[in-house]
């Protein structure tokens, strides 16, 4: 297909042109600009309008003070004289203040003036109307004028035009012309710039967001120095493209995790299984090699409802299960679930200090998260070790619920990576674990908004973790 060019043969297609103005008639910016616009245009017409009508009624006042007072003087002469006057009020300089005036007899017939008739719709009462009215040489005229009676039993109709009226509307048009046109021109062409402006702007948003599409996740939308709003939800959309890619990154590391961790167990499940199929028919050791296998198995199967139970806890769909769980009650019942465990590896548990407090959280997840470290605490702690547990409040009124114990510790190196997936230390590796049991103490603490601090004990040994809940709320 042939695009049509505009006139002149060369250049841009006009389907293009008609795009780039449809783009930027279409941008907020110029919209917001139009609307800008047309308020700019009503509050300075309402201005004007209001301007115009005071200064209209100001003009009315004062040409109907200056009839009642020229009305005063002519219905005060004689009626030679205001003939008199008449003949020369047509002559001098008068006639710049009034524009027109009559003598009538009583029939109403002219006797002098400029008006040739009575003026219809004027009663003789020396109240002030506007009327129109025939002067000799003035055409047809709107005029303020008054009909009073005067000496012989004749009237006098005077009137002054509102020529100034008319003069003063012109110059408002004139100045709302001269005000308001490169007013409205110079908002017009400030929102065209802006809105070409912003359609730069999110052009370029746009070639990145596809490549980002494309694969490439290390592409960052544009922020720019000007701080506004797009550039305010550019640095959160790149937090969010930062946060997606370091997930995406764990996600790679978890898959080879898993497969890593699976293999072996699952390795271990065929081996034995087909070693016992070779090697011997006896039922004891065929027996024996099923449950090894059902051990192996377990541990993958372990692995698995680990991950699980992390991913439920990521989404957080025990938020609705919330309540108010006394940490008290849930370490004594740790301590009487763990104590025989202690025991058996010559260890002891003890509750050091239990403040009475409560937490808002999910009371079976807690207790899987305490469970977890005082787990890991006993496995890590060698015969003849000690491991607490203590329910503290800090003075922000924080609720910390400790777990201490005097085993091997954790390298300070190490501490910022323990919380992740399939992490085994170097100096744990020769103890049975998936390297999970952290990871869902981490999720955990999480979904209840708390952080998860390490250390070492007082004397630089062993390993104490502090879960630090959200203060309460003032009531």
């Amino acid at each position: 297909m042939i695009p049509v060019r505009g006139p002149g043969g060369g250049g841009r297609p006009n389907g293009t042109v008609t795009g780039a103005l449809a783009a930027l008639f279409g941008t907020a910016t110029f919209r917001l600009t139009i609307g800008s616009t047309a308020i700019l245009l009503a509050v300075t017409l309402l201005q004007f309008s209001l301007i115009y009508w005071r200064i209209t009624a100001y003009e009315v006042e004062r040409a109907d003070r200056l009839l009642d007072r020229e009305a005063a003087l002519m219905a005060a002469q004689s009626p030679a004289d205001l003939l008199e006057q008449l003949r020369l009020w047509q002559t001098n300089d008068l006639r710049l203040l009034i524009t027109a005036a009559g003598l009538f007899d009583a029939d109403r017939r002219p006797l002098g003036g400029n008006l040739v008739e009575w003026p219809e719709n004027l009663p003789v009462d020396g109240a002030i109307r506007e009327i129109t009215v025939h002067p000799l040489d003035q055409g047809v005229r709107t005029i303020r004028a008054e009909a009073l009676p005067v000496h012989g039993g004749r009237f006098l109709v005077i009137g002054r035009g509102l020529r100034d009226l008319q003069q003063l509307r012109e110059i408002t048009l004139a100045a709302i012309e001269t005000a308001l046109i490169p007013a409205m021109l110079v908002s017009l062409g400030a929102g065209a710039w802006l809105g070409r402006r912003n359609l730069a702007r999110v052009g370029r948003m746009q070639r990145a967001v596809d490549a980002i599409m494309e694969g490439g996740l290390h592409e960052r939308l544009p922020v720019g120095r000007s701080g506004d709003e797009m550039a305010r939800l550019a640095t959160s959309v790149n937090r969010m493209l930062e946060r997606l890619e370091h997930l995406l990154d764990e996600i790679r590391g978890v898959g080879d995790d898993i497969a890593h961790d699976l293999r072996t167990p699952l390795a271990r499940v065929r081996a034995g299984l087909d070693r016992a199929r070779l090697r011997s028919r006896d039922p004891d050791v065929l027996l024996g090699a099923v449950d090894r296998a059902i051990a192996d198995l377990d541990q993958c199967f372990g692995i698995i409802t680990a991950l699980l139970r992390i991913g439920e806890l990521e989404n957080d769909r025990r938020r609705g299960h919330f309540g108010a769980v006394p940490l008290r009650e849930l370490v004594s019942e740790i301590i009487e679930f763990y104590e025989p465990l202690a025991e058996k590896a010559g260890q002891t548990l003890t509750l050091d200090r239990t403040a009475d407090l409560a937490v808002s959280g999910d009371r079976e997840l807690l207790f899987e998260l305490v469970a977890n470290l005082v787990d890991n605490a006993i496995k890590f702690t060698p015969h003849g070790g000690h491991v607490a547990i203590a329910v503290l409040q800090r003075p922000n009124r924080q609720a910390v619920l400790r777990v201490s114990d005097t085993g091997i510790g954790i390298p300070v190196a190490e501490r910022g990576m323990v919380m992740q997936r399939f992490f085994r230390s170097d100096k744990s590796r020769h103890i049975g674990g998936s390297g999970l049991g952290l990871s869902l103490v981490a999720a955990i603490a999480r979904l209840h908004d708390a952080t998860v601090q390490i250390g070492s004990g007082p004397d630089g040994t062993g390993t104490v973790f502090e879960i630090a809940f959200p203060a309460p709320a003032e009531t």
